[in-house]
Parts: C-alpha cells; structure tokens; sequence
C-alpha cells in the first residue's frame, strides 16, 4: 500500500487522489504529485512598484489612493502596513491595516520599507 503526502499547505493526513490530483478536503488545497510544493514557491517572486522583492513579513508602504471596493473609504498614499503575507492570486499581498482590518493589496500598488 502507497502512503500518499501530507498536504503542503494545512499538513493534512487525509488527502486523496482524484484524476491525477492530489485534493485535501479540509483545505480544499490542489496539487499535483509530481509538482512539489517548494519548488513553485521557489520560482515565485514577489517584486514591489520598484522592483524590490517581498518577502513575508516585510512592512510596505501604500503608493497610491486605493478605493476600498463595496465602500466609500479610502486607504490613503503613505499608509503603512508591516507583518504582509505573500498569497497567490491577483491580489498577492495579504495584511491588516489599522483602521480597515484585513485586506488584500497588489504589489504593484506598494513600496517596501
């Protein structure tokens, strides 16, 4: 009997295969055996609107007037964000900004510190 791996992203034991997939139904996390997890984390790299690359935990800094969508509020040029979080996605900053609470940015649209 194969044992099949834990999910990269919960650690999950109880993962299955379905047409080639590797699926966790506590995360709903997706994947292919042959693809390892590191190793697309490792080609993917962050860049900000000048170029430097993120990383998690960097602080950043806010470049432009962003429109809160489904809201009148505003997250004004220079506002500060420390501890992001790098997800994947169109949105690939994943924060908390005092006064707006959780939030996903794009990193074209921030500086690093």
């Amino acid at each position: 009997m194969t044992t099949l791996p834990n999910c990269p992203e919960c650690n999950s034991e109880y993962t299955y295969e379905d047409n080639g997939l590797m699926i966790c139904p506590e995360c709903a996390h997706e994947w292919t055996p042959s693809s390892g997890s590191d190793d697309n984390e490792q080609l993917k790299v962050v860049k900000d609107a000048n170029g430097n690359v993120l990383n998690d935990g960097d602080s950043v800094s806010v470049i432009k007037d962003l429109k809160v969508k489904g809201t009148s509020l505003v997250v004004k040029i220079g506002t500060k964000v420390k501890n992001i979080r790098l997800i994947e996605g169109d949105h690939d900053i994943d924060c908390k900004i005092e006064g707006f609470g959780a939030m996903k940015l794009k990193s074209e649209f921030v500086k690093k510190i």
